[in-house]
């Protein structure tokens, strides 16, 4: 997942690797508790995201690089 950023916000990277189909859905899974950033669950949509970040999603993990 390269991303020409800083950062990018969680409900933004699950729409972007595809874990999350629209915003609303995003925000429906982090609200829900459905979301682990570092291995630690986030109910912050607007959690900012660097480089070198893991989120877990339904026991599937994504790892966050930057470009």
């Amino acid at each position: 997942m390269m991303i020409n950023d800083q950062n990018i916000k969680l409900d933004q990277f699950l729409k972007w690797v595809g874990a999350a189909s629209t915003g609303g859905e995003a925000k429906l899974m982090i609200q829900g508790g459905e979301v682990k950033v570092n291995g630690s669950t986030e109910t912050r949509r607007s959690r900012k995201l660097v480089e070198g970040d893991s989120v877990m999603v339904k026991d599937k993990i994504y790892k966050v690089e930057l470009n």
